[in-house]
């Protein structure tokens, strides 16, 4: 049985042409202050810039350099899914390719890892060239997950991280299609740790993650790890039920005991309105649960790959 590398390190990327050379730079820095067996893993997500041409002629030169590409764009967590299922070292790293996440961070998470814990995770401190929007929202985000769950999911954190090889093979076990990355690995319980870092300003071009792809990953962090949703929509349920119930017992008790019918074509139509809103919200709920299920039960590949080159 071969014995594997050291470490691997796991490297989504999407339209990162103007990074990937001293992404490269940086991770080779670091890695050879470790040890010198280790592998490099791009996953080239449907970039439409050179990056893939980049990638390549990186592969080329190095033999620690491996890629995947895919036919299009499948999303961050499949790509980083996809460079986990081929890494082949004793602890993988996953981090981003636009240099947000500082590759020099790397030697202290593994200098935790070998203190003997399982995941090591990058936390943020400061983040650099956000806006303010997407900072409250991302707090909000990680708060809320943080009250409606049973495990405890870090705060502040991405999928910048250290995890050990037992960890990779349990999450190569999780089928599921809606992948919340770092969610998972909070539900195994292994030993983590955090170590603190300042998130740098974006040097290049704009983030891959719009805001329509953070509300889809909240959702599946929501979804995937709290049926708390679907009891909200039946205790409102409940409640509405309730309330509507003492309205009608009240309209009756006033049209025949009070001699007083109870008028008001405003308020028939706000409570309407009110009603019909709240049946959405919660049909809303339900479907996203059902629209989990679908995607599980179609059983299709969640990504495909045009080219690859990885080590036998």
């Amino acid at each position: 049985m071969k014995i594997p590398k050291t470490i691997s390190v796991v490297v989504p990327v999407y339209n990162e042409e103007q990074t990937i050379d001293m992404l490269f730079t940086r991770l080779f820095d670091t890695l050879i202050k470790i040890t010198d067996s280790f592998e490099i893993i791009f996953i080239n997500d449907g970039s439409s810039d050179s990056s893939q041409e980049k990638i390549k002629g990186l592969a080329e030169q190095h033999d620690f350099v491996n890629y995947i590409n895919f036919t299009r764009n499948f999303g961050h967590q499949i790509a980083v899914t996809a460079g986990l299922e081929h890494c082949n070292a004793a602890c993988t790293v996953i981090i981003d390719g636009d240099l947000q996440d500082p590759p020099e961070l790397i030697e202290e998470l593994y200098q935790e890892y070998q203190k003997g814990f399982e995941v090591v995770y990058a936390k943020r401190k400061k983040r650099e060239g956000e806006s303010f929007f997407k900072k409250i929202t991302s707090k909000i985000f990680y708060r809320i997950l943080k009250k409606i769950t049973s495990i405890e999911i870090p705060l502040d954190t991405g999928d910048f991280r250290l995890v050990d090889r037992k960890v990779v093979d349990e999450l190569k076990q999780m089928p599921e299609t809606n992948k919340f990355i770092r969610g998972q690995i909070a539900w195994m319980g292994f030993s983590q740790k955090a170590v603190l870092f300042d998130r740098p300003e974006r040097l290049h071009g704009n983030t891959g993650y719009s805001y329509s792809k953070m509300i889809q990953l909240a959702l599946d962090g929501i979804t995937g790890f709290s049926d708390k949703p679907l009891a909200f929509v039946s205790r409102m349920g409940l409640l509405i039920s309730i309330v509507s119930f003492c309205i009608i017992l009240f309209s009756l008790f006033s049209h025949f005991i009070l001699n007083q019918t109870v008028n008001g074509w405003t308020s028939l139509i706000i409570v309407s309105s009110f009603l019909g809103g709240i049946q959405l919200l919660s049909i809303g709920i339900i479907g996203t649960y059902i629209s989990r299920i679908h995607n599980n039960t179609k059983d299709r590949k969640m990504y495909i790959v045009k080219d690859a080159k990885l080590s036998s």
